[in-house]
C-alpha cells in the first residue's frame, strides 16, 4: 500500500509541476494603479513608491489573534532568503537560493513549476554577501530574474520556460546581482554588485519583450582622458582626483530603486567606494560622485535629472543603497513630494523627490560619524578623528549600518515609517598600502580584532556595542515615536496595513504582528529558523493572506560566523490567514 501511495504522491507532484498557469499581464497602468487591486502584490515595494503598505484590513488588530499557518513551502536550500513574493491573481512568484524561481499557487502553496538558471556555484568567490536575491519582477506574460553570475533572465509566466537571457555585467570581474528588478514603461531596470571587490558601478534598462539593452547609467567616472560617457559623469569627475579607475571606484546599485510615475523619474540608491577608504580611493579629496548618493534619471532614456550626495567621500562603507519610499507629506506647513531614506549612516534622510533638495536628516540611532548636517549646505558635519586619518576610530553605525538591505514601511494613517534597526560599532584601520587579500585590498581597511562566531555576537551584546530593535520613526518631527528591542541584529523587513498592523520577523525565529499606532504586539508564530526577507499580503477569493520567507543568512548571518538559532533550520515560505492550522 504504501509503494501505491509513493507512486500517486508522484505522480501528483509530476502533474503540478506541469501545470501551466494564467499569464499575469502586468503591465504600467495596474502598477500604477495598485490601489485598485489591493488583492495583488504586483511589485517589489507592491506600489510604484515602495511604501510597502497594503489598503488590505481583513486581518485586523481585531482578529490577528486568529492568525494560523496556512501552508508552507520548502525552497531547495537552507541557506538566507531575502526575497519578496510577487503575487499576481491567485499565483505567487518567488525566488530563492541560487536565484532558482518558484511559482506557487498562492492559496495552497502547492508548486506550479521551477526553473533553474543553474548559476554556477564557484560564483560565490565573488560575493560579500551569499548566494541570496531579493526576488522577482513581472511584466506582461513573463517573469524576471537578475542572477547571481550577472544574467537578466526572462521566463515565461505560464510555465516557466526560458524566453530570453543576457549578460549585464563583463563575467571576467566580480559583478553579481542580488537585487530585484524594476519595471517601468515596458523597461527592465537592473543593478549590481561587486564593489568590494573592485568594480564600477552603473544601471542597465533593458527592453522587457527581447532583452534589448536601452541605456546604462554610470554611477561613477571612469578614466577622465577616455572621455566620459555624458555631461554628469564630466561633473563627477571633477569630484575625483588619483587614479580611482585602476581600483573600480565602486558606486555599485545593489538594492534600492524607485520610481513616480506622475513626475516620470526614477530613483537610484548608489552604493560605497572601491576601496572604502577614500585616502586610497581619491588620494586629493574630493566628493566622489555619484557614490552614496541619491540619483534621479528619466526612466527611458537614463538621462540624469539631479542628485544628493548622502556622504560626501564616503569612507566607511556607507551605501546610499537602502530602501527609498515616495510620500507626499505635510512638512512644515506644507504638502511636499519627499523621498525618505533610512541608509546606513544613521541619519533619517529627507529631501524634496522633485528637485532633490535636502530637506532633513537626524540620527534615528547613536551616530559617531558626524555631528549633524548643515541645513543650508545639506552636507555632514563630519566629526574629528572619524574618517580613521589618524591611524584608526572606533565608529558608530559599523559598515553593516544602522540600517541594512531589509525594507521599512510607510503608514499613511499612522504616518510612521517602521524600520528594522541595527546600532553598531566598528573599528576601521587605515592602511597606507593595499593588503593582499582581496576583500581587504578593495576595502582599505583592517576588520576589529574579535572573537569569531558566537562569541562575537556575544560579546558586541553584552558590551553593548551592538542591538537591534524595530523603530517606529516620525518623519514629521524626525524623532522615534516607539520602538520594540529584539536579541538579534540582524531581522527581516516590515509589512503595514490599514487594519493597524506591522508584521516583522526577527533573527531569532519569530514572526510577529505588532499595533501600527503604539507598537504593542499582537501575534506572534514560532518560524524554527532566522526571518530576514520581507513580508507581502494578498487576497485569493476573498481570504487575506500574509506571506514570508523564512531562511537565516545573508550579509550578518555568512560574515559573522554566528550560528543560527537552534533547532530546524529548514529554509521555507511561510503563509498565514486568519483560522489556518497547518503545522510545521
Amino acid at each position: 500500500m504504501s509503494a501505491i501511495i509513493r507512486l500517486f504522491s508522484t505522480a501528483l507532484m509530476f502533474v503540478l509541476a506541469q501545470q501551466v498557469v494564467a499569464a499575469p499581464g502586468v503591465d504600467h497602468r495596474r502598477i500604477v494603479d495598485a490601489d485598485g487591486e489591493p488583492g495583488n502584490w504586483l511589485s517589489h515595494g507592491r506600489t510604484y513608491d515602495e511604501q510597502r503598505y497594503s489598503p488590505l484590513q481583513l486581518i485586523n488588530s481585531g482578529n490577528v489573534e486568529q492568525l494560523g499557518l496556512a501552508w508552507s513551502f520548502d525552497v531547495n536550500s537552507n541557506r538566507g532568503l531575502e526575497a519578496t513574493p510577487i503575487v499576481v491573481d491567485g499565483v505567487m512568484f518567488v525566488s530563492g537560493v541560487w536565484n532558482i524561481v518558484y511559482a506557487l499557487d498562492a492559496a495552497t502553496g502547492a508548486l506550479l513549476w521551477e526553473y533553474d538558471p543553474r548559476v554556477p556555484r564557484n560564483i560565490a568567490r565573488k560575493l560579500c554577501c551569499d548566494a541570496v536575491n531579493r526576488g522577482v519582477a513581472v511584466w506582461g506574460d513573463k517573469v524576471y530574474i537578475g542572477t547571481l553570475d550577472g544574467r537578466l533572465v526572462a521566463l515565461y509566466a505560464a510555465d516557466g520556460t526560458l524566453a530570453w537571457e543576457t549578460m549585464t555585467v563583463d563575467p571576467e570581474q566580480a559583478y553579481s546581482i542580488t537585487g530585484a528588478p524594476r519595471i517601468v514603461k515596458g523597461l527592465v531596470i537592473i543593478g549590481n554588485g561587486g564593489a568590494e571587490f573592485g568594480v564600477r558601478g552603473y544601471v542597465d534598462a533593458y527592453a522587457a519583450e527581447t532583452g534589448e539593452r536601452a541605456w546604462r547609467f554610470y554611477t561613477v567616472p571612469a578614466n577622465p582622458a577616455d572621455g566620459c560617457e555624458n555631461e554628469a559623469l564630466a561633473m563627477a569627475a571633477d569630484t575625483w582626483n588619483g587614479e580611482w579607475w585602476r581600483l573600480g571606484g565602486g558606486g555599485t546599485v545593489w538594492d534600492s530603486l524607485a520610481y513616480d510615475p506622475e513626475l516620470d523619474l526614477l530613483y537610484l540608491g548608489v552604493g560605497n567606494g572601491s576601496p572604502w577608504n577614500r585616502r586610497l580611493r581619491s588620494p586629493g579629496g574630493g566628493d566622489n560622485l555619484f557614490l552614496s548618493s541619491i540619483v534621479a534619471l528619466r526612466p527611458k532614456t537614463g538621462e540624469y535629472v539631479w542628485h544628493y550626495q548622502v556622504v560626501p567621500a564616503e569612507t566607511w562603507d556607507y551605501t546610499a543603497t537602502q530602501h527609498m519610499i515616495l510620500a507626499d507629506i505635510e512638512w512644515q506647513g506644507e504638502i511636499r513630494r519627499v523621498l525618505m531614506q533610512a541608509p546606513k549612516s544613521g541619519f533619517f534622510m529627507i529631501i524634496d523627490r522633485v528637485t532633490g533638495e535636502f530637506l532633513s536628516a537626524e540620527p534615528f540611532v547613536e551616530v559617531t560619524w558626524a555631528s549633524h548636517y548643515d541645513p543650508d549646505t545639506g552636507r555632514p558635519v563630519e566629526n574629528p578623528g572619524q574618517d580613521y586619518a589618524g591611524g584608526s576610530a572606533l565608529v558608530k553605525p559599523a559598515s553593516g549600518g544602522a540600517h541594512n538591505f531589509q525594507p521599512m514601511a510607510y503608514h499613511p494613517g499612522t504616518g510612521l515609517v517602521y524600520i528594522p534597526i541595527m546600532e553598531t560599532g566598528f573599528k576601521y584601520i587605515d592602511r597606507t598600502e593595499l593588503p593582499y587579500e582581496r576583500w581587504l585590498r578593495q576595502t582599505g581597511v583592517v576588520q576589529w580584532e574579535t572573537p569569531p562566531g558566537d562569541e562575537l555576537f556575544l560579546k558586541l551584546i553584552s558590551e553593548k556595542v551592538a542591538s537591534g530593535h524595530l523603530q517606529a520613526w516620525n518623519p514629521r518631527t524626525q524623532s522615534e515615536a516607539w520602538r520594540v528591542d529584539y536579541s538579534s541584529i540582524w531581522n527581516s523587513g516590515v509589512l503595514a496595513t490599514a487594519g493597524n498592523l506591522v508584521f516583522h520577523g526577527s533573527g531569532n525565529r519569530f514572526f510577529r504582528a505588532y499595533l501600527a499606532d503604539s507598537g504593542e504586539q499582537l501575534w506572534e508564530f514560532p518560524t524554527q529558523t532566522g526571518v530576514i526577507a520581507a513580508p507581502a499580503t494578498y487576497t485569493v477569493n476573498g481570504e487575506q493572506y500574509v506571506t514570508i520567507l523564512a531562511g537565516w543568512g545573508g550579509a550578518f548571518g555568512l560574515n559573522s560566523g554566528v550560528k543560527p538559532p537552534p533547532g530546524p533550520k529548514r529554509s521555507r515560505v511561510l503563509t498565514f490567514k486568519l483560522g489556518g492550522r497547518q503545522q510545521l
